[in-house]
């Protein structure tokens, strides 16, 4: 991933914060650090005595079974969940209430500007957090742009990607050769699938690597509207033209597997949590960085401003930030743990679907989604629909 140099210094820290967010450094971090942490109960000593209900607004595949019902069990906690499959979703609803209805949002890491605009969310209070069970890179993830007014308002959840997944009965792809340009090869005509906004963003990676559309890895588009339009209107104008390659736009990570299992997709520029989660069932589909780098993203949780079971959001996410839990988010949805010590405690089948979806230098290539402007989130939307409803 290249950042402009010409930044303010406090991107530039962001950046390489943010370029930490690797399963390699995560597995040399547990090996100096992970062993400790994994010791400990992960709950207080009055946890076993707390009742209440806790409402949350969540990613809808973030949260595998067993994890809601164990923290149920163990602290006679309800949990009132309401899912929800695109930040835009999250920030409506949290919009349409200013902030109450539920206690805890899930924020993606580059939405921390637009969030600070709408002001739905209120500090949290570090002494009551276990800040010190996180990989260090996961941790400056959040506080190095999400720290306002001198407070933090976002701690990490899990990590993961977007990058090319196929159908491995129907197409043979190969690392070395794999771009997001692939997506538009004459085989795939028909048989494509992703989201219209990250499609554009995948076509101005592969022409910026091919010097068809120099943008510093789509970095330019974000140092004002002038340059982002200019880049995306040459994008805009190819993706439309390739509109009969579209077989679906998925919107979930339900709809991205039935795109697969269902739908007649062989090719997707998808999230890697719904594809890997196929392929540890046994189906056909794998997933893969391809040249350019796979899309890197954060995600973690918000305190809401009309927040009303806040000892039980702290113990919530406390109970998040164990190894134990953090690895069984990671192994239950496709994702990546945040907690020191999680990464010994995944399955083997995900330490191989990593490895095989970042091979050889993979790792070293990640773009990782920069802090979004409310002026940059209004134009891709734009673009984005343009896109659909062409």
């Amino acid at each position: 991933m290249t950042k402009t140099r010409d930044r303010v210094p406090s991107a530039l820290a962001t950046y390489r914060a943010a370029h930490a967010f690797t399963r390699r450094t995560l597995l040399k971090s547990t090996v100096a650090a992970g062993t400790v942490a994994a010791l400990g109960p992960w709950f207080v000593q009055d946890a076993r005595s707390s009742s209440g209900t806790l409402s949350i607004l969540h990613w809808d595949d973030e949260l595998p079974d067993p994890v809601i019902p164990d923290f149920e069990k163990k602290t006679g906690i309800k949990i009132n969940k309401t899912p929800f499959s695109q930040n835009e979703e999250q920030i409506n609803k949290l919009q349409a209430t200013a902030g109450t209805g539920f206690d805890l949002c899930q924020p993606t890491r580059d939405r921390a500007p637009q969030f600070k605009d709408i002001g739905v969310l209120q500090p949290f209070d570090t002494k009551k957090l276990k800040l010190d069970n996180l990989l260090p890179a996961m941790l400056e993830g959040s506080t190095s742009v999400w720290t306002w007014d001198s407070k933090l308002y976002h701690v990490p959840h899990c990590w993961g990607s977007e990058a090319i997944a196929w159908r491995t009965d129907q197409a043979k792809l190969d690392y070395k050769t794999l771009s997001y340009g692939t997506l538009w090869d004459d085989e795939f005509k028909g048989k494509v699938q992703g989201r219209p906004h990250s499609l554009l963003l995948g076509i101005g990676l592969w022409w910026d690597r091919i010097g068809k559309l120099p943008s510093n890895r789509m970095m330019d588009a974000f140092k004002d509207e002038a340059t982002m339009k200019k880049i995306y209107d040459e994008i805009l104008k190819f993706a439309v033209s390739k509109k009969p390659w579209i077989k679906q736009f998925w919107d979930s990570a339900d709809n991205t597997k039935s795109g697969f299992m269902e739908n007649g997709v062989v090719i997707g520029q998808t999230w890697d949590g719904p594809a890997l989660s196929l392929k540890k069932q046994g189906r056909p589909v794998s997933y893969m960085a391809p040249q350019e780098g796979a899309i890197a993203w954060l995600d973690g949780w918000a305190l809401t401003t009309g927040a009303k079971n806040v000892a039980q959001a702290y113990e919530w996410i406390n109970y998040l930030h164990t190894p134990e839990v953090s690895a069984k988010v990671a192994d239950g949805s496709g994702y990546n743990p945040v907690a020191k010590g999680a990464d010994a405690l995944l399955s083997d089948v995900a330490k191989k679907n990593f490895t095989e979806a970042f091979p050889d230098d993979a790792t070293t290539k990640l773009w990782h989604r920069p802090p979004e402007p409310s002026w940059f989130a209004e134009l891709r939307t734009q673009y984005a629909e343009k896109f659909k409803a062409a």
